[in-house]
């Protein structure tokens, strides 16, 4: 049998007792993510980078697919949590690369006056998967291998070549 989508383990957390996510009902749209440890999200100050909260899982899905990231509904409320890029979007080719497996984290700013913990096995956040859409003129031929990406464009597009020229005259 092929595998079309889902959650593994990441490398590292294979013995980290984590949870895969799970629908609670047949028609909830999302998957229920769990943190992989106890992280401290400290109150916010300026210039301050995200929290990155471990899951200990990785996704794999069709090449036209991708994994969306929400915040838990409640977490802004109660917690004061928010995502700094407000959806987290995990890409197809994001799977197993070199950098970290394809490891998915959750990026938390904490907007209360005091510091919160999230504790192992807590509910974070939901991933939905999504088909997506691409342009007709879509020229986009390279696949990401963790931060390095793999170019494999035989020409320059024109469109590229024309920026070059008007960042050069107004630079």
């Amino acid at each position: 049998m092929d595998k079309k989508r889902g959650f593994e383990i990441a490398k590292g957390f294979e013995e980290a007792g984590i949870n895969l996510p799970v629908r609670k009902t047949k028609y909830s749209a999302g998957y229920d993510v769990e943190a992989a440890e106890d992280t401290i999200i400290p109150a916010f100050k300026r210039g301050q980078k995200p929290t990155l909260v471990k899951t200990g899982i990785k996704a794999f899905m069709e090449d036209d697919e991708m994994l969306l990231l929400y915040n838990r509904s409640s977490n802004p409320g109660k917690k004061g949590l928010i995502l700094a890029n407000s959806i987290g979007v995990v890409d197809s080719d994001y799977y197993g690369n070199t950098d970290n497996d394809g490891h998915i984290m959750y990026a938390f700013y904490n907007v209360k006056e005091e510091d919160i913990q999230i504790k192992k096995g807590e509910r974070i956040g939901q991933a939905i998967f999504q088909k997506y859409l691409v342009a007709d003129n879509d020229i986009a031929t390279r696949r990401k291998n963790g931060r390095i990406w793999i170019n494999k464009l035989k020409k320059t597009p024109s469109y590229v070549k024309s920026m070059r020229v008007f960042f050069k005259k107004t630079i």
